[in-house]
Formats: structure tokens, sequence, C-alpha cells
């Protein structure tokens, strides 16, 4: 029994040192086994791989994926016209040098994050010193952003490599300090108050200045008729005046029985006039069929 207990005891402690030799690396991460605090292995690849049990051989994983920092400073930065704005940006890095990172900037990833980040502030901070808010709104951003990947690159390749490669950089807000935005807001709001009553005043110009042609217009042309219609007015007169004085010509007598009754026509214009019409006169014998005596031509 105590043999049974001794191969089981052996066999227990070779299995826990045999699982603390084995460790597995993801192929999202490097493995970095140490020995006695040095490194002693930089584990790429992924798989199954052996170490010595601890305390003589540990293992720590560092992320080899694409990762992100966000720029989480809200101080304002000074253009170079000494204005107050705010940048918000963001940077893609890696990890490419698992030791020089671990030997130069820390154990983790949080250790790269804090100092890239202070980097990259400086950075900004020295370039847009450089700029007006203009350029910094315009499409020379992307200027502003290939200069900062720059001196981050510089900064992380120096004298003690960071092991590290920064991928991009890209800004994603700019925007003036508070205190400034609102009065910005209503420099703009004045601007726009002052535009729109100019465009007022414009079209109620042009608005005059159509209704008065269209005035003129209607004048013109209303003279240009008028003036038409009297023409054809007067040749419609001097027209019925020749048919007047040809019918007249042939038929005197004719010509004085119309004279009669034009002239009564006029007198009886207004219903309330009264006249004493002497009923012997030649007009009512024309209308009783009596015709005056013609008289007998001289011989």
């Amino acid at each position: 029994m105590n043999r049974i207990g001794i191969y089981l005891s052996s066999a227990v402690v070779l299995l826990a040192l045999l699982s603390s030799s084995l460790f597995v690396v993801d192929q999202r991460q490097f493995g970095v086994v140490y020995a006695l605090g040095q490194i002693k292995e930089v584990i790429t690849e992924p798989g199954l791989n052996f170490k010595l049990p601890p305390p003589f051989q540990n293992v720590s994983y560092i992320d080899k994926r694409l990762l992100t920092l966000d720029s989480t400073d809200a101080e304002p930065m000074l253009t170079a016209e000494k204005q107050r704005v705010v940048i918000d940006w963001y940077v893609r890095w890696r990890i490419t040098d698992p030791g020089q990172y671990i030997r130069n900037v820390g154990l983790n990833e949080a250790a790269g994050t804090n100092q890239l980040n202070r980097v990259i502030r400086n950075a900004f901070q020295e370039e847009v010193n450089r700029r007006t808010v203009l350029e910094l709104l315009s499409s020379r951003r992307e200027e502003l952003m290939a200069a900062v990947k720059r001196e981050a690159l510089e900064a992380v390749v120096g004298e003690k490599p960071w092991g590290v490669d920064v991928v991009d950089v890209r800004i994603t807000r700019v925007d003036y300090v508070d205190a400034i935005t609102e009065s910005v807001y209503r420099r703009m709001e004045a601007e726009r108050r002052r535009v729109a009553n100019e465009l007022r005043s414009t079209g109620a110009a042009e608005g005059e200045k159509i209704r008065a042609d269209a005035d003129r217009q209607r004048e013109v042309t209303v003279a240009n008729a008028y003036r038409e219609a009297q023409k054809i007015k007067g040749e419609g007169d001097a027209e019925a005046s020749r048919a007047y004085a040809e019918a007249f010509g042939r038929d005197p007598q004719f010509a004085q029985f119309y004279r009669s009754l034009e002239a009564y026509k006029s007198s009886f214009a207004n219903k309330s006039d009264v006249m004493v019409i002497d009923q012997s006169t030649e007009f009512f014998k024309a209308f009783r069929g009596t015709q005056p005596a013609t008289p007998a031509p001289r011989r």
C-alpha cells in the first residue's frame, strides 16, 4: 500500500511538473519566457511549447494584434494665431519586437499606451502650434496627421527602440473650447442675420423694380391699345360718315328723316324729360304714312 501511494504521489507530482512546463501561445499573442527575471525566449508562432517549471522559468503574454489608442486629454492646444482648440484623435499601433518592448517600455500593453499617448500629445501640440485653425479644418489636415505619425515613429525608433510600429494617426474632431465656441456661434448667428437682412433688402428692391417695370409695361400696353382703338374708331366713324353721305346724297328726304330720329333720340335721353310736340310736324306725318306735298316743278 505504501508503494502504491508513493507511485500515485509521484504521478501527481510529474503531472504537476508537466502541466507547469507546457504552455500554449495563441495566434493573437507573443509568448515571452523568463529565466530568473531575464528574457530567455520569445515565441512568435502559435502552438504548444515547453519550458522549465517555475521558479526556474515563467511565461507571460503580449498582444500582437493591431491596437487602438484614443485620446483622453481634453486640454486645449494653441494654434499659430493663438486660438485655443480641442483635438480628438486616435492612433493604430502594434508591438513588433516583444524583447525590445519589455526592456524599454514595460511588461504589458498599458505601459506602451501611456508612453505613446504622451508622445502623440506632444507631437500634436508642436504641429498645431505651427498651423492656423483654417489649416486644421481644411485639406491640409492630412499633412498634420502625417507629420505627427512621422514624429511618433522617430520617437519609438530612437536610441532605445520601443519595439512597436505606429500604423496610423487620425484626427476625429477639431473644435474650439467651450467659451470660444459660444462666441463663434454668436458671431455666426449675427453674420447669418446680416446676410438674411441683406438678401431681404435686395429682394425687396428687386420686387419694387419688377413691379415698376410691370406697371410701366401695363401703361404702355393700355396706351397702345387705346391708340389702336381710337384709330379703329376713327376709321369706323370716317367709313360711317362716308356711307351716310353717300346714302343721304341718294335720298335727301331719308336723310332729313334720319336726322330727325337722331334729334329725338338725343332729346329723349332721360326718362324724366318732358317734351311738348306738335303732331303736325313732318316727323309724325312720316309715322302716319302721310307724305308731305311735293311742290310741282316750275316750268
